[in-house]
């Protein structure tokens, strides 16, 4: 019950830092510094992967908050399907979090610290690793192997949406920046299926590696 409760908590948190986090750039909001890379406003915000992973955990742990505080009332059982989706989120927010890290801070053009300003400073940051704590170390779920596939669902989505976008705007066959925003065929277009196939690989390797920490640690507790 002690882990059920650390587990609304946290997910109240994401929950509030979500609709904060999405407010304030849709809005244009800066609350730390108005030099900002990978930011937007208006409805243009969910063009990004960050955004729309951050968001679509943030209504997943809203999902999940409500069967928690209900079963903490003794209301109803949590479906296993709400603990699915909180996988997948988790996915895409640990993906969010290593990408930032690992590739578009160290080898872009600007400081590693504009990447953690305002907005992103939730979405690149504080969401995913509280996101993580909670999906993992607080939430009673067992996965099945099976699951991991369905870890990479928002990443294969968004990725659709990317390509589309991509190629819909080349310039006489070039990639423009304006569209590729996370430089990820700066290499040129012809790179797109290795970019893809790695990406992918990279989502399976963030969707293994949840399963099984999270699997160590239910088969433990």
């Amino acid at each position: 019950m002690k882990k059920l409760k650390v587990s609304i908590i946290l997910n109240l948190i994401i929950v509030i830092l979500t609709l904060f986090s999405t407010i304030s750039m849709f809005l244009g909001f800066h609350f730390m510094s108005s030099n900002i890379v990978l930011s937007s406003t208006s409805i243009d915000v969910f063009k990004f992967f960050t955004v729309d992973s951050n968001v679509f955990g943030g209504v997943v742990s809203f999902i999940l908050l409500i069967y928690e505080v209900l079963y903490l009332k003794k209301k109803t059982s949590i479906p296993k399907y709400v603990y699915i989706l909180k996988y997948m989120a988790c996915v895409g927010l640990l993906l969010t979090f290593i990408t930032t890290a690992c590739f578009l801070a160290p080898f872009s053009n600007y400081p590693f610290y504009m990447f953690y300003l305002n907005s992103n400073f939730f979405y690149h940051f504080m969401i995913p690793v509280l996101y993580f704590i909670s999906f993992v170390f607080f939430e009673d779920c067992s996965l099945k192997f099976n699951d991991t596939f369905l870890g990479i669902i928002p990443m294969v989505t968004y990725s659709i949406y990317y390509i589309i976008n991509v190629v819909s705007h080349l310039n006489n066959g070039v990639v423009l920046y304006k569209y590729d925003f996370y430089g990820f065929l700066r290499g040129g277009l012809n790179t797109i299926g290795i970019v893809v196939l790695t990406i992918y690989l990279v989502t399976y390797i963030m969707s293994l590696i949840i399963y099984f920490i999270k699997r160590r640690f239910y088969e433990n507790n």
